[in-house]
């Protein structure tokens, strides 16, 4: 619509309307193509291969007690079928565990990649356009404008929820090869399979983060919430700070409850 002296007034409140609108799309979209970088790439962990390569060293060192105390077990076995195959057993899952954990950075970096391509394929599945803020009308300005100031808050919580996982994926190349180490050792089994169930659930949460924000762009562009925009990308950053932190709090539960044990043992030896 041409502006002119019969509608200056609604002009002018349009402008400076569209101007802080571009205003709030100009510092949200930092942030959003931070997160996009931080789910859609793979994490480097070239940082800590040097600490992966001393820690395989120093797990290393365990192989030949490992294998000679399978050797003893099998000839302390005598005549008993079911004692000499549990030696073979445990002689097959050693075999394996020295390989998964000498192979354990290509292995961690090859799962990484896989991840972060699951993850894009979602990605590239998003309306573009879902992450820019939107405005419905002048008159709700008010209303709007507080939206868009929290949807920034949101976004700035959530990349820095993807800022520390990544940090903690980069590392935890250095768990993961211990993790797989106490997988195969029957005493240290359950701590293992907390480690690696740890380390996965943080590798794999842009993948379900992805999904999160492919359904609320979806709802977005039905017929009765397309004018809830605003509101649906705050529920969508929301249920992603939700689920992390329950998430989070789950695995801190689990961990809890295997060093129990330890604990216990620790107790009673003072």
């Amino acid at each position: 619509m041409a502006c002119d002296i019969t509608n200056l007034g609604s002009c002018i409140a349009d402008a400076l309307f569209g101007f802080i609108l571009n205003i709030l799309n100009s510092a949200s979209k930092p942030f959003s193509d931070i997160i996009h970088k931080l789910m859609t790439e793979p994490v480097n962990i070239s940082a800590f291969s040097s600490i992966w390569a001393i820690i395989v060293y120093i797990l290393s060192m365990f192989y030949g007690l490992l294998i000679v105390w399978i050797g003893l077990k099998f000839i302390v076995s005598g005549e008993s079928p079911e004692q000499r195959e549990k030696a073979k057993a445990d002689l097959k899952n050693t075999i394996i565990m020295m390989i998964l954990v000498q192979g354990s950075y290509y292995l961690y970096d090859l799962i990484l990649a896989v991840s972060s391509a699951l993850t894009k394929v979602i990605f590239d599945m998003i309306n573009s356009s879902f992450f820019q803020i939107t405005f419905e009308s002048s008159s709700n300005f008010g209303l709007d404008l507080l939206f868009g100031v929290i949807f920034i808050l949101h976004l700035i919580v959530v990349m820095i929820i993807l800022l520390l996982r990544y940090i903690f994926v980069s590392a935890g190349v250095i768990l993961f090869a211990i993790g797989i180490f106490f997988y195969f050792i029957p005493f240290l089994h359950h701590y293992g399979k907390l480690i690696l169930n740890s380390l996965g659930t943080l590798i794999f949460l842009p993948f379900f983060f992805s999904i999160i924000f492919l359904v609320g762009s979806k709802l977005t562009g039905l017929n009765g919430f397309n004018n809830a925009k605003m509101l649906i990308m705050i529920g969508t950053l929301d249920l992603v700070i939700i689920s992390t932190f329950l998430l989070l709090l789950f695995v801190v539960v689990k961990a809890v409850t295997k060093l129990k044990p330890v604990i216990s043992v620790a107790k009673a030896l003072v």
